[in-house]
């Protein structure tokens, strides 16, 4: 008999506002209650407060909830600083005290890595700078409403393709900031605004760096008013009409100055959003490593060289190895350009066993890996046999750290330190630096 496709029915579930106590926050900064014994996440919300929520999601076993009235509001509560707070999909811990956020995000930290059952001996205070003006580099959406027929200029809102239109952004470095309401007049006057992309703001220690990516040829009289904000901003102005492709129109390459180094790079390549925080991340990652002058040293997932080259002006000798050629490209570069001849770069995919590589053919002493969101999950299981007798685990994701710390652990080493860096405030994101020793 033939079978046909019936669709399940919706599970409905009650949307009448209804009246709960937050008990705590999860890891990505939810406030968590309970209804039924089944948690109900709700953003907004924070510990010991009574508020009024509507369901909008109810799974078997959990749920989420919209906030729709603090009826007792928390000691710690604050008025958000940012007059976008409510839509902006960026910031969403304004709420919170600066240093309740710290200890949460500690908490998060410690609370995963016990999760896996790893030890730790030493936990160090978090690594902050400013919780204002950080950021370095941020990305502007742009968008024709079909309605109004103007243009949108901003970030996204919380959980919506929508944008949130802004003319100043309080964790936006200063110089950016600036930025915002001369871009969004000039872009403004645009033809062919529908098919503007966005921009891209990146600070470099020259200045602001603007990129603005266009799916048409810009005309030559928006073409040369770009040019002149740029000039009048002493900013350097890329076009990337593809994808892929940049083509600078004013100004120098851009860069950095790190621990004892300038790192050039193109505003596509990846780099720390929070400069202050990265300078003493890269800083606390030596002091931790402790290279000696007759140490090699192995950097995985090295980028530009953020870690490399600041550890090669200690250790006798360091490899840096990363997936992404053109940023292979790039660092080798930095070293020539910070005069050093104990550091060379590699390509190589890192989910793969590396044992047939060439440089993976020698001992190191001493390993620091920074690896993205996903983890290190290809390459941490060979870490003991490079030789390595510690390991700074420089993490973006503490659930990944977590799970790969297991790894290390049933590889001989212990966690000795570990340390929260708050690269985003006012954000959930939790970077996290770990050093592990073998025994």
């Amino acid at each position: 008999m033939a079978r046909f496709f019936q669709p399940k029915k919706k599970t409905q579930f009650e949307t009448k506002h209804q009246q709960v106590l937050v008990e705590r926050m999860d890891h990505n900064g939810a406030g968590i209650a309970h209804q039924n014994k089944k948690p109900v996440f709700i953003d907004g919300a924070l510990p010991g407060e009574q508020v009024v929520v509507q369901l909008t999601e109810s799974k078997s076993k959990f749920a989420r909830a919209k906030l729709i009235k603090i009826l007792k509001p928390s000691e710690l509560r604050l008025e958000p600083f940012c007059q976008h707070f409510n839509q902006c999909g960026g910031c969403h811990l304004q709420h919170l005290d600066y240093a309740s956020q710290l200890e949460h995000k500690s908490q998060s930290l410690s609370h995963l890595m016990n999760t896996y059952k790893t030890k730790q001996t030493d936990v160090v205070a978090p690594v902050t700078g400013s919780d204002k003006g950080y950021r370095r580099r941020a990305r502007i959406s742009l968008f024709v409403d079909k309605k109004s027929q103007k243009l949108q200029f901003g970030f996204r809102q919380k959980q919506s393709k929508q944008i949130e239109s802004i003319t100043d952004c309080a964790v936006l470095e200063p110089a950016l900031n600036a930025l915002l309401p001369k871009l969004k007049s000039l872009l403004s006057t645009f033809s062919h605004q529908a098919s503007l992309g966005h921009v891209e703001l990146v600070l470099s220690k020259s200045g602001p760096v603007i990129v603005l990516r266009h799916l048409k040829p810009l005309v030559d009289k928006d073409r040369q008013a770009l040019i002149t904000l740029a000039e009048e901003t002493n900013s350097t102005l890329y076009s990337m009409p593809e994808s892929d492709t940049l083509e600078r129109l004013v100004g120098e390459v851009p860069s950095y100055d790190e621990v004892g180094a300038i790192l050039p790079f193109e505003p596509n390549h990846f780099i720390q959003v929070n400069q202050a925080v990265n300078q003493k991340m890269v800083s606390q990652a030596i002091e931790w490593l402790d290279p000696q002058n007759h140490e090699r040293v192995l950097d995985l997932f090295c980028g530009l060289g953020n870690f490399s080259l600041p550890i090669a002006q200690k250790a006798e000798y360091v490899v840096g190895v990363e997936g992404v050629d053109e940023m292979v490209q790039q660092a080798t570069s930095n070293g020539k350009v910070n005069k050093l001849s104990n550091v060379a770069f590699y390509q190589a995919n890192l989910e793969e066993e590396l044992s047939s590589q060439e440089w993976a053919k020698e001992r190191f002493d001493k390993v620091l890996l920074d690896p993205a969101r996903a983890g290190a999950s290809g390459i941490v299981d060979q870490l003991s046999g490079l030789g390595a007798k510690s390991v700074v685990y420089v993490s973006c994701n503490p659930a990944t750290l977590a799970r790969d710390s297991e790894s290390l652990v049933k590889q001989g080493y212990y966690l000795r330190k570990l340390g929260m860096l708050d690269m985003f405030p006012h954000t959930s994101h939790l970077e996290s630096m770990a050093l592990f020793v073998k025994k």
